[in-house]
């Protein structure tokens, strides 16, 4: 029971987002005792991902965003000595903000949704319930199977594979009523037609009959359909040649996880998506270039590769914006913004030169190694990726405990250093050191803390932004600021065929730093890529674009590069992991995860290889390993059918 836990640790980490996931498996490989608990029910933090009814749940708990109840907040004062002090920590979770939710497909009372009970007829007015309705009886049944037991690691998607990872390089109706749910309050907007606007618009769909058919997505369907959505509330995604592939390659964590390729680069350029040339074939195969271009660019990116063994080419630019530079190499305005928006994903105004030539290195440094991008995507999920560290963890003798709130930490007033936490169950739980997620740590630490905020929109569509022949594509499109001085938008489309959408639909995901609300920061691009609103005429453009089913927008905190001298009071033995960052990789997370496990534990190697088979030492076992390095760990295995899967993991991400 989570009441009864061990009270003595070396490591207590609180959250279970991507840093404290791998400090949490790095310290447990090391052979330290590591509990790690996080008073969500899900695992991840803001890094988790959600089957539909989960994002519904989550909003919901947002909207309530409750304290503890009085039951929990047990007499713990009386657990302080007179010698000892505490440091409260938050009752809420205050990271997101501005949710605001839009269904825009039409809900069929045809179907059939009796396992969910989600939606119904309503006699007098012939309209189906409210949003919020279909959210709250949407909830029992589906929310309880995307959140993990407290008592248990989270369970393998039964689709993959154990032992590999798999790298694949492979019309909606008119809706008659529009429903919005935002922040703590429910508002519906329902534009409904007349009888004679019905005809009308009958007469003029049979005059359309040249128009390309659409599938039928309703809202039904995709609340039946839910199980089949992973949808991330960060949006990332992994360089082939970036820290976290080598990090997962090193600790063997890849076994957990399945990759696919990102299929293409798009930009968009006078109101158009275009796909970008990245290998060198689909530089020649390209119609958007002339043969002049073509050449101009190629020898522009070759520069780019070893561009150091050429200070004399940029020295003089070295203060200049990247896009001032890109202007002295003769670049004709199509490939400045090619290698701009597209490849270096960079933006105009605060980007210098020499942080613009290593981008673009870095991005074609990636090229090749698993597709023609260098970008890969969790299937299921950027969610999976810190449960696969949690594993490793629990692996190697880590305790898991899901909704188990902390109080304080307790501080020992003569050295300084924290001494324990204190439960909601009033348990006192000794640790040499304690690592906490930036979003528990209490108003008066973080009195002097400047945030960040990222805005971030969820889109669901019924048909990809640059329609191919190919249905199934991963796609990432930067576009530019309308305006000087503003941020770009990053726009990940993702299939079915990652494992986070159903069939016919597309997970879209936009994602830029805040200067307003997300949906005021967002939905000028929504616009601009999509038909977000179903008019009984649209005009001919508006055809050609992708149908907006369902919409949410939130802002997120961005507590990346908070320094430690920021936070009020903290003891020297407590280390705070930041929540996501706006960036496209997940290089921050794991920079900050080494860079705390070195200040812990500074003789230790970081996420070690594992052990060999053979080499394991088991309870009870008198024979010695076959092969030092081991770091001296007694690995405590469940079976040996465990240490056989403990194979190499260089194995798991070959050409």
């Amino acid at each position: 029971m989570a009441d009864n836990l061990p009270t003595e640790f070396d490591v207590v980490i609180i959250g279970t987002g991507l840093p404290e996931s791998i400090l949490a498996a790095a310290c447990s490989r090391s052979g330290q005792r590591v509990l790690h608990i996080d008073s969500r029910s899900y695992y991840g933090g803001n890094w988790a991902s959600f089957s539909f009814s989960g994002l519904l749940s989550w909003l919901k708990e947002y909207q309530q965003n409750n304290d503890i109840g009085e039951e929990s907040t047990v007499v713990w004062q009386d657990l302080i000595h007179e010698s000892e002090e505490a440091i409260t920590l938050h009752k809420k979770d205050e990271t997101i903000q501005h949710t605001e939710a839009f269904c825009y497909a039409s809900q069929d009372m045809e179907d059939n949704v009796e396992e969910i009970g989600a939606l119904q007829k309503n006699p007098s007015s012939g309209v189906s319930n409210t949003f919020t309705e279909v959210l709250d009886s949407a909830l029992p049944e589906e929310s309880q199977s995307s959140y993990f037991n407290s008592d248990e690691m989270p369970a393998k998607h039964t689709q993959k594979s154990d032992t590999e990872i798999s790298l694949e390089v492979t019309d909606v109706e008119e809706s008659m009523e529009k429903e919005k749910y935002c922040g703590d309050k429910t508002c519906m907007h329902t534009v409904s037609d007349k009888d004679g606007d019905k005809d009308e618009s009958k007469s003029t769909v049979e005059d359309k009959a040249d128009e390309p058919i659409r599938n039928r997505i309703t809202y039904s369907q995709i609340v039946k359909e839910g199980r089949r959505f992973n949808i991330d509330l960060v949006s990332k995604l992994l360089y082939s040649q970036g820290l976290l592939i080598d990090l997962l390659i090193k600790s063997d964590v890849s076994r957990y996880v399945e990759f696919k390729n990102v299929t293409r680069i798009l930009a968009f350029r006078e109101g158009k998506v275009e796909q970008v040339p990245c290998s060198r074939a689909d530089v020649f195969n390209s119609k958007e270039l002339t043969m002049v271009e073509k050449r101009m660019l190629m020898k522009f990116l070759t520069f780019c590769l070893e561009y150091e063994q050429h200070p004399d080419e940029y020295q003089a630019f070295r203060q200049c914006s990247f896009s001032e530079y890109l202007k002295t190499k003769k670049l004709t305005p199509n490939l400045q913004h090619f290698v701009l928006h597209s490849i270096a994903m960079t933006s105009e105004s605060s980007c210098t030169t020499i942080d613009g030539l290593n981008a673009t290195k870095n991005f074609l440094q990636c090229l090749g190694r698993f597709g023609n991008t260098p970008f890969l995507f969790p299937l299921y999920g950027q969610g999976e990726i810190p449960q696969g560290f949690c594993r490793m963890c629990a692996v190697f003798g880590g305790i898991y405990c899901l909704r188990h709130k902390v109080q304080c930490f307790v501080v020992d007033k003569e050295s300084g250093r924290c001494k324990a936490i204190i439960d909601h169950f009033g348990q006192r739980i000794n640790a040499k050191y304690f690592i906490v997620e930036d979003s528990y740590l209490s108003e008066e630490t973080c009195s002097n803390v400047q945030y960040k905020q990222i805005s971030r929109a969820v889109l669901i569509t019924d048909q990809s932004i640059l329609k191919t022949d190919l249905d199934q594509q991963t796609s990432i499109l930067i576009v530019p600021p309308a305006e000087p001085g503003a941020c770009a938008v990053r726009v990940t489309e993702l299939c079915s065929s990652t494992m986070t959408c159903m069939k016919d639909t597309y997970l879209v995901h936009l994602t830029c730093s805040s200067s307003k609300t997300a949906r005021e920061d967002l939905e000028s691009v929504v616009k601009k890529l999509f038909t977000p609103y179903t008019e009984t005429e649209i005009n001919e453009e508006e055809l050609t674009k992708p149908r907006l089913l369902w919409a949410l927008y939130f802002n997120m905190r961005d507590s990346s590069g908070i320094s430690r001298s920021s936070y009020n009071g903290l003891p020297s033995n407590v280390y705070v992991c930041s929540g996501p960052d706006c960036g496209l990789g997940n290089e921050h997370a794991v920079k900050q995860a080494e860079t705390l496990f070195q200040e812990i534990f500074p003789t230790e190697e970081f996420c070690p290889p594992p052990p060999n088979p053979e080499d394991i030492i088991f309870d009870g076992d008198d024979r010695q390993p076959e092969a030092p390095g081991t770091n001296n760990v007694m690995a405590k295995l469940e079976s040996s059918e465990e240490s056989k899967n403990l194979e190499s993991p260089e194995k798991h991400l070959q050409n």
